[in-house]
């Protein structure tokens, strides 16, 4: 998989002809034959001139990795052909996400998806959205319309594309997926709860749902270094997604009103998610603030069959609705679902539980989600991204931050409502006793942040927020507990040891630390089953079964490497001592990594060793396997979900799952017909940024910026991913001279 030599291979038969397109495009859209472009002229629709005149504002210039850098006139234009290269590398990605987003997923996929629409249109009402956007700023519309026109036009010139569902884009369409996390706060709310409720049958949570909300791969490192802690005196930023591999567009999107951002957009969305234009940086990372809350209502139905739910000493109405969804068939014609839905003023009821219907609240505020995702790609330091915060429109996303004037930040989401602190909101809360109810938004000044801290770091690794600044980090006991509920991971221990390990970093010692091999929770967890070994007496058949496996974790340094059978041995055995134990460790209130440490029994470590080194022995043939033989990076073709095969080429993983410390993450399993592993989730953009005198950074994409197989660009950047070999970005126009492997309008 290493990156193909064929310079040759041209757009057209890449991309799906852009190049070729134009000159029967406009033509084909009106019916007319390709060539006759004087009478297409001449009765060319009014979008299909609109979109052309936007085209030519434009210029999309692709680089030697295919990574499009997009210049426009206007804002409205740069979101124009930005969206539209989004559409050249992966159409389906953006499709997927808005059938998702709109809750028109069945329309595609069938009846199974008919829950996961539900769950979504009780939150998002396409009428409210509409609404929303005739009463957004005229600014937003503009930007809108050009995410509409540019996705349009894009179809419009490429008639070989073939959209499972939209077949036109609308701007409020927009409005639908405006704040980019990968796992929205509506995924909070368990389906098969959802489907018990309004399909009227018993059902449980799954073990999946009953999971925290914040698990891989929906999780992030971020790190920035204040300018006194580095050798250059320049501040430094780590940008470090955690997702589903694949999940987003690597862009730099410049526009002659200000715009000049790069970084990892979301397919589908017309902002840099994670990135930083020529002054200022940032890196979310998923949040463990309990932004999300359950009510339990207690419902009285009267003598003319209408529903009430009781609120402090009075009775209210249940608010009903009557959605009505869409879904293909097996023999692909359309039918409809009505579902009758009901809702308080807490939020739409999810579920049932000991005989009271469940409300679920959470953030629903997208033409301010929209805003600030975009306005705060056009901050220029802190004092102006602390002010587009103050839209309030951030519900999940801790933030780090730096910028050129050197100042740094941790932040937390900004939208936490104010509630009781003696009510545990973990569970739900009697939603008929108005003091469990939201009482407004906290101010942003009371919220745990540390900004410009004398420690000289910032970092967050989905833990707590309690140590993101060393000793000058917000303290626990200053706020309500429901800042947080995450707690600390293997990672966090992990970061504070990299960042206090020197105070001269560059950004190459910045990039090392990243993908530093120590694995803390190993370092915690073996001395205990080497321990547990030891105490066995001598005659116990364990004592000499596991003394080889012993005898290696006994002299391994705890880090992970492509050849080290350590790494191998010590995952295996992790995973056989972490699934009996999770479910207890919840129970405990614990960690898991805690419980494993500190309340597993010596019997049930040495039976872990065991299971280990029996499954390395079924699947590999012995349980001395390199690490690398095992976790392998793989992508065959173009679908969402991959289908992995041992046989076909694949490359070598050093790094393991930030289950376990290793903040270079890949999250990896065996498949179906598979013994190898292969990821799907972890490190998936990784970027590391110095605001200099001039900006200069470092990237890599998992794979390639290309999801079109027969690309030179679907799997260029494989090696480098695996290898933590970040590549030079190209952000001013002099970088990229030299680098330019074409440069054209949308569509022409």
């Amino acid at each position: 998989m290493s990156r193909p030599q064929d310079g040759g291979l041209s757009r057209r038969r890449v991309l799906g002809g852009a190049a070729g397109l134009a000159a029967g495009a406009a033509a084909a859209a009106v019916g007319l034959p390709p060539g006759d472009m004087s009478a297409a002229s001449r009765r060319i629709s009014p979008d299909l001139a609109r979109w052309r005149r936007q085209a030519a504002h434009v210029t999309i210039t692709r680089d030697d990795w295919g990574i499009p850098h997009v210049v426009g006139e206007s804002d409205a234009d740069a979101v124009f052909g930005m969206i539209y290269a989004q559409a050249e590398d992966d159409f389906n990605r953006i499709e997927t996400n808005y059938l998702i987003s709109l809750g028109r997923l069945a329309e595609a996929e069938g009846e199974s998806a008919i829950w996961q629409d539900l769950r979504r249109r009780l939150f998002v009402d396409p009428e409210a959205l509409k609404r929303d956007h005739a009463k957004s700023p005229a600014w937003l519309r503009r930007l809108m319309q050009a995410w509409a026109d540019g996705l349009n036009w894009y179809l419009a010139t490429h008639p070989q594309a073939h959209p499972r569902v939209i077949k036109r884009f609308e701007p409020w369409m927009a409005l639908s997926f405006s704040e980019g996390s990968i796992g929205d706060d509506i995924e909070r709310v368990p389906l098969t709860c959802l489907e018990a409720f309004y399909g009227n049958r018993p059902a449980a949570r799954t073990d999946e749902e009953r999971e925290p909300p914040f698990r891989e791969p929906r999780g992030s490192n971020g790190m920035a270094i204040a300018p006194g802690h580095t050798r250059d005196g320049h501040a430094l930023l780590l940008i470090n997604p955690h997702t589903s591999l694949f999940f987003r567009s690597e862009q730099q999107v410049t526009s002659g009103e200000g715009l000049n951002v790069y970084g990892a957009a979301t397919w589908g969305q017309f902002f840099v998610y994670q990135g930083f234009n020529a002054d200022a940086g940032w890196m979310h990372t998923s949040s463990g603030l309990d932004n999300v809350d359950e009510f339990a209502e207690t419902i009285v139905t009267g003598a003319d069959g209408r529903r009430s739910y009781r609120y402090g000493d009075a009775l209210r109405p249940v608010k009903t609705e009557t959605i009505t969804l869409s879904y293909r068939t097996a023999d692909g014609r359309r039918a409809h679902r009505d579902f009758t839905t009901f809702a308080t003023h807490h939020g739409p009821i999810v579920r049932e539980a000991d005989g009271r219907w469940i409300a679920f609240a959470l953030m629903n505020r997208p033409v301010e989600a929209l805003q600030q995702s975009f306005l705060r790609t056009k901050a220029r330091d802190y004092a102006g991204f602390a002010e587009v915060a103050g839209f309030k429109a951030n519900s999940s996303n801790n933030t780090l931050f730096a910028d050129s004037k050197g100042e740094i930040a941790f932040l937390m989401p900004q939208f936490v409502p104010v509630r009781t602190d003696r009510f545990d909101y973990r569970e739900p809360v009697d939603g008929s006793d108005p003091a469990t109810g939201w009482r407004g938004l906290h101010d942003l000044r009371s919220l745990p942040q540390a900004v410009n801290p004398n420690n000289g770091w910032v970092f967050n690794t989905n833990n707590w927020p309690w140590t993101a600044a060393g000793p000058d980090s917000p303290k626990a006991a200053g706020y309500p507990r429901y800042f947080d509920q995450a707690g600390e991971n293997p990672r966090g221990p992990q970061a504070i040891r990299v960042l206090n390990a020197r105070s001269d970093f560059t950004p190459q010692t910045l990039i090392a630390a990243a993908f530093d091999p120590h694995l803390t929770a190993f370092a915690r967890l073996v001395p205990g089953l080497i321990a547990a070994w030891d105490r066995l007496p001598g005659d116990d058949r364990r004592k000499t079964r596991l003394a080889g496996p012993i005898r290696l974790l006994r002299g391994w340094d705890c880090r992970w490497g492509a050849d080290s059978t350590a790494t191998s041995l010590a995952v295996f055995w992790g995973e056989a001592l972490w699934a009996p134990s999770a479910q207890p460790a919840k129970d405990a209130g614990l960690p898991v990594w805690d419980y494993l440490a500190d309340h597993t029994a010596d019997a049930q470590r040495l039976a872990a060793l065991e299971a280990a080194t029996e499954r390395l022995t079924r699947d590999f043939g012995s349980w001395q396997v390199p690490w690398g033989e095992i976790n392998r990076f793989q992508r065959n073709d173009d679908a969402i979900v991959q289908k992995f095969d041992d046989a076909k080429p694949s490359i070598p993983v050093p790094f393991t799952s930030a289950r376990w410390g290793s903040l270079a993450s890949f999250v990896a399993e065996p498949g179906p017909g598979t013994k190898r592993w292969y990821g799907t989730g972890g490190n998936s953009f990784v970027a590391v940024v110095e605001f200099g005198p001039k900006v200069r950074a470092w990237a890599v994409t998992a794979g390639g910026t290309s999801g079109h197989p027969r690309s030179p660009h679907f799997d260029d950047q494989a090696e480098r991913y695996a290898s933590g070999d970040l590549r030079p970005v190209y952000f001013y126009p002099d970088d990229l001279k030299g680098h330019i492997e074409q440069s054209y309008r949308p569509g022409d």
